[in-house]
């Protein structure tokens, strides 16, 4: 559903104006004071709309990443939920990628991460001075809420522990803990490629940064 209202949200907008036009010109024709009770629904059905929007589509647009990534991936298959794909190609050379972009000098990985069962940890590589970053967005709202990367965690090898926010139990000395706000969230990671000859070493990398349960 979002894609077809993201592919055709041009005409759509231009048929609603259209209908909305034709209505106004109706009520004008019968007369100005059929124009005020038009013009007060108007308002109501925009401070309604806009409040719809604000909620529903951050559900719509990271629903539909997360249906992608379940169904199809990256283009050859299926990412099983707390499973971590690392794609071989650059972004604007995989057209299939549910993550593609544009840019030519990331390498990108994504899954879709789910606590309800129990604490996962992610594991990221030495990166030893690489770019990468894996950040964690909310299902209902479309913010990210966390980051793991150079810019804010470094390149050392590390491990986060990621929990539902009532979690109770102890953190594995040496883990960092990362609260899940709504117990589920799109993850998507970049590892930087600088070229061509670059790209096998960092998909090495990109392949190690991974999900696995929490064990006791």
């Amino acid at each position: 559903m979002n894609r077809f209202i993201l592919k055709y949200s041009y005409p759509i907008t231009a048929a609603i104006l259209l209908i909305f036009a034709w209505v106004v010109y109706r009520r004008v024709a019968g007369g100005v004071d059929t124009i005020i009770p038009l013009a007060v629904a108007a308002i109501v059905v925009w401070v309604l709309g806009t409040l719809a929007f604000v909620y529903y589509w951050p559900r719509i647009t990271v629903g539909g990443l997360r249906r992608a990534i379940l169904r199809r991936g990256f283009g050859d298959g299926p990412i099983p939920v707390n499973t971590l794909h690392a794609a071989l190609d650059r972004s604007s050379a995989s057209t299939g990628s549910v993550m593609g972009t544009g840019t030519d000098d990331l390498l990108y990985v994504a899954g879709w991460l789910d606590v309800h069962a129990g604490p996962q940890v992610l594991h990221a590589p030495e990166m030893d001075g690489r770019y990468y970053s894996v950040q964690f967005t909310d299902p209902t709202s479309g913010a990210n809420f966390a980051y793991v990367g150079k810019r804010t965690t470094g390149t050392a090898a590390g491990d986060f522990l990621l929990c539902e926010p009532g979690w109770n139990g102890a953190v594995p000395t040496g883990m960092t803990r990362i609260d899940v706000p709504h117990r589920a969230a799109l993850l998507i990671g970049r590892v930087f490629a600088a070229d061509e000859d670059d790209r096998l070493a960092a998909h090495a990398l990109a392949q190690q940064i991974r999900l696995t349960p929490l064990t006791t």
